[in-house]
């Protein structure tokens, strides 16, 4: 009989499945790491358990019932090699102790994650066993897979959570400005251009009346930008709050889209590379649609964008649209997705990028171009997943 087949197995599993359901429903990551040796001590009878959790490369204890190990200090040498190779990881004899003088017999480092990013690591030790068996190993693997899980959506409601709250601050600051722009500052463009209007009809000098009315067209360009501004804040203003979308979906109409209105564009994409559930808001598809109609509009002739997806991380998804245009010149990438700001050869308003990287922060994400393997732009949009 294998060992998962045994009685006791079977109710172990069930008992560390309702804990798995308690994870799920901590709201801090102190909960996970309490309920998590909570479980270690009931379950397996184990009074020496410690949690490490991995942010960023960086291994740090959040939680320990060995009174030698406090949070925050770096973990031993079970735990780092552990999250190194990311396999369960087993000591015996004088190497299973955290110092030479210890008493323990038996160390036990169980590393757990999404997708191929480790999140924690579960470490036990015990002064009376030889050696950790597999009546421990696995069912302990099972608890690292709920605190791993439980930790993650934790973290990636902490991001949105903060995303969330630095829109709310952008939006105040763009709300004022833009009741300066439209109030102030528009309604003096509209004097300037009325007055320059009727000096235009009464002077007769020919320099002068060219002068005005180029000083009359100025005032109505500005005014006329101010408007489309306040157009650009009232629609990121009445957008709904992220939340998860199917991102596949999305693309795949976008794509459609794009590829019947412009001939001269051939997209490459391939619905299968793009089965992740991302946080957004429903104007989502103007980010890639502005992206990849910027392709078409801005390059001479044919263009092929390349659409892949990058390697994810537990948090995020990138979606990476490659052309083989002329590309953007590398003095203007980090400005170009300022409002207004445009390429020198573009006759556009530089409205477009600044809408698409306002639209992906508001979600709790990012935009940023390199040059592609073509020689054209590479635009990637990275988008916090659900």
């Amino acid at each position: 009989m294998g060992f998962e087949q045994r009685q006791d197995f079977a109710r172990q599993v069930a008992d560390l499945n309702k804990y798995g359901q308690a994870l799920n429903q901590c709201e801090t990551v102190d909960e996970v790491v309490s309920l998590t040796l909570e479980a270690i001590t009931i379950l397996f009878e184990l009074t020496d358990g410690t949690i490490v959790e991995a942010r960023g490369g960086d291994l740090r204890v959040v939680g320990s019932t060995n009174p030698e190990l406090s949070s925050g200090t770096a973990p031993g040498e079970a735990g780092r090699e552990a999250y190194e190779t990311g396999e369960t990881v087993t000591y015996t004899g004088e190497e299973a102790g955290v110092d030479p003088d210890s008493d323990t017999t038996a160390t036990l480092a169980v590393p757990e994650g999404i997708v191929d990013e480790t999140i924690c690591v579960i470490v036990v030790r015990s002064p009376t066993t030889e050696e950790f068996g597999d009546e421990v190993v696995r069912p302990m693997e099972i608890l690292a897979t709920h605190a791993a899980t439980a930790i993650s959506n934790i973290r990636s409601r902490e991001r949105l959570e903060r995303a969330r709250q630095d829109l709310e601050t952008r939006k105040e600051m763009v709300e004022m400005y833009d009741r300066l722009l439209r109030h102030d500052i528009g309604n003096d463009l509209q004097v300037i251009a009325g007055f320059a209007n009727v000096a235009e009809e009464q002077i007769e000098d020919e320099r002068a009346t060219e002068y005005v009315g180029k000083i009359e067209r100025a005032a109505s360009n500005s005014a006329d930008l101010i408007d489309r501004v306040g157009d650009l804040v009232t629609t990121l203003e009445e957008q709904q709050e992220p939340e998860a979308r199917d991102l596949r979906d999305l693309l795949a109409g976008t794509v459609a889209d794009v590829d019947d209105q412009y001939e001269s564009l051939d997209v490459e994409f391939d619905a299968v590379d793009f089965e992740y559930r991302v946080y957004a808001g429903d104007l989502l598809d103007s980010v890639f649609t502005n992206v990849l109609s910027n392709a078409a509009v801005h390059n001479d002739g044919d263009v092929t964008v390349e659409m892949r997806a990058e390697e994810p991380t537990p948090d995020t998804v990138t979606v990476t649209m490659a052309d083989d245009g002329s590309g953007i010149p590398p003095d203007i990438r980090h400005e170009i997705f300022e409002m207004g700001v445009k390429g020198p050869d573009s006759e556009g308003t530089g409205f477009g990028l600044g809408f698409v990287r306002a639209l992906t922060e508001s979600y709790g994400g990012s935009v940023a171009v390199t040059e592609s393997d073509a020689g054209g732009a590479a635009f990637r949009v990275t988008l916090e997943r659900a």
